[in-house]
């Protein structure tokens, strides 16, 4: 659900660019109760006249994505030969579709047709965040036990708006972003929380001062207008779209926008599109989704004792990473890993248990003496600053125009203070990265889409989820298959918690997956696949994880 620092696959490009500055654009419509539905009334009728351009456009080029024009991507893309590269003109205010407009990167591998099969259409991906990028997508068509989905499909991947090199979005210059290392307090007090509350505010007003007047539209209901236009720039009658984790709340409004549009969905690790929940209290459900796996992640530290000497039980592990956080606190590792590195590696074992023998590893050497496995794998990397900067201000400024948040810092503080009891992992640093949402400087927040409010039933859709995944809690799932309706279907991987299930690590899933995209036939409303297999510990002699499963990208 929301934006990090991502693992790269070998099959992956990275997955967000370097950093530019945005164009200058006319100032945008006011936002006020009064004009509110007239905004939106306008916003719907741009966004289908500009669908009905691209969809001609499409149709006299000969249909088939001949709508856009892919040619070999450019060099910053790092993308193979075989893979081809287009932009798409969408306008910043769909309110205003012949206004300012903005350039969206968009990727394509096309079908091999192996085994004779049928072309299907395109299949486009959302990997997440919001801030994260799909140019890699087509990739994955190279993948293992991707052959017979990409004999069929086009894989189409794309940057959303304010990503990379889509109109980019900053709110700091990346050069100004600390290199570590960061010390965090394991209790906030007072003096240092009204020192981040001072930061969001600066954070929220940079925003402002660099995006100018584009700053209010970069929202899930733009992002989904603009998939729209994808869908008809591509040929596409109806969307086949698999998104992960932030892509599931895209495509479940999409649905809920456009239903009479879609042909297909994979909806992979769901966040809650209550629209009560979008999104500050979605965000103190994920700390709470978080503390649950950062103990799976424990436990199964403890059942390898005999490997990492950590210790038996989830408590005694924990206090062997409350001896190595005091330890970087006093010394950094390396020179660059404090609290705030540390605690963000450890993170990402919330994230996907496939890191899991890395960390432990890393936490073991550290304790007898070697902080090099922890400074290598904690420390920041200088040349993604510009990458993570992007990140996290399309982040940021979706989530914050998506919906109102609490203004007042009492609040936050009364919530968090009181989950950080229960939940005291990741509670406080998820708090200050929403915090710059408090004092956003958009004078109207849109209203959370009621996903499932539309009037027609949809096709056919497949909701996957974890039962453990702590990024998008799992009754998220329960909720969306719920919206969506009667045609929907969940596939639960019990008893797991790794983000993002589709692509490599469970083959019952993959199985499910790879049917209903191909036949567009779904198992029953519910049904269950077994836990994919936990890693394998890694002693401390063996240095690496050795030989791993090819797997999607991680979803963010």
């Amino acid at each position: 659900m929301r934006t990090r620092t991502a693992r790269h696959g070998s099959v992956a490009a990275a997955l967000f660019l370097a950093l530019c500055a945005p164009t200058a654009v006319a100032a945008p419509v006011p936002r006020t109760p009064d004009t509110a539905a007239d905004v939106s009334a306008a916003e719907s009728a741009g966004a289908a006249l500009v669908a009905r351009r691209a969809a001609l456009a499409a149709a006299s080029r000969g249909g088939g994505a001949a709508g856009l024009d892919f040619r070999a991507c450019p060099a910053v893309e790092d993308l193979p030969s075989r893979v081809r590269c287009a932009t798409l003109r969408v306008p910043l205010d769909y309110a205003r579709p012949d206004g300012p407009q903005i350039s969206l990167t968009v990727s394509r591998a096309a079908a091999t047709g192996a085994g004779g099969a049928a072309r299907q259409g395109a299949l486009v991906q959302n990997p997440g965040g919001p801030g994260a990028s799909g140019m890699y997508f087509p990739l994955v068509a190279d993948l293992p036990g991707w052959e017979r989905i990409a004999a069929a499909y086009d894989f189409v991947g794309y940057a959303p708006r304010g990503v990379g090199r889509s109109a980019p979005l900053s709110c700091t210059d990346p050069a100004a972003r600390p290199r570590g290392p960061v010390q965090e307090p394991v209790h906030p007090s007072p003096a240092y929380k009204a020192e981040r509350l001072a930061q969001a505010r600066a954070y929220a007003n940079g925003c402002a001062r660099r995006a100018g007047a584009a700053l209010p539209y970069y929202t899930t209901l733009n992002n989904a207008r603009d998939l729209h236009v994808l869908r008809a720039a591509l040929g596409e009658e109806g969307l086949t779209l698999m998104g992960a984790s932030y892509g599931t709340y895209l495509g479940a409004v999409y649905a809920t926008l456009y239903p009479g549009h879609v042909r297909r969905m994979v909806l992979d690790s769901a966040v809650d599109p209550d629209p009560r929940r979008v999104w500050y209290r979605n965000n103190l459900d994920q700390a709470r989704g978080f503390e649950g796996r950062w103990h799976d992640f424990r436990a199964w530290v403890a059942r390898h004792h005999g490997t990492y000497g950590l210790g038996t039980t989830p408590a005694a592990v924990q206090a062997a990473y409350e001896r190595a956080r005091d330890a970087v606190a006093r010394t950094p590792a390396g020179g660059n890993v404090g609290t705030g590195e540390l605690r963000a590696a450890f993170l990402q074992a919330a994230y996907y248990d496939d890191v899991w023998p890395d960390r432990a590893a890393a936490l073991a050497a550290f304790l007898r003496g070697d902080p090099s496995l922890l400074a290598a794998q904690a420390a920041p990397d200088p040349a993604s600053a510009a990458e993570a900067e992007n990140a996290t201000a399309v982040y940021t400024a979706v989530l914050c125009n998506d919906a109102p948040w609490p203004a007042d810092w009492a609040t936050w503080d009364r919530d968090n203070t009181e989950l950080a009891r229960t939940a005291p992992f990741e509670t406080w640093a998820n708090a200050f990265l929403n915090l710059p949402c408090a004092s956003w400087p958009v004078r109207a927040r849109q209203a959370p889409v009621a996903v499932g409010s539309q009037p027609e039933r949809l096709p056919r859709t497949l909701v996957v989820a974890a039962e453990r995944d702590g990024a998008t809690p799992y009754p998220g799932a329960l909720e969306l298959q719920r919206r969506l309706g009667a045609g929907s279907s969940l596939v639960t991987e019990t008893g797991a918690g790794s983000h993002g299930v589709v692509g490599g690590r469970n083959d019952c899933v993959d199985r499910h997956v790879e049917r209903y995209l191909l036949t567009g036939a779904t198992p029953r409303w519910r049904v269950t696949c077994t836990p994919h297999p936990e890693p394998a510990p890694v002693s401390l002699d063996d240095g690496a994880a050795g030989a791993r499963r090819a797997l999607l990208p991680p979803v963010v």
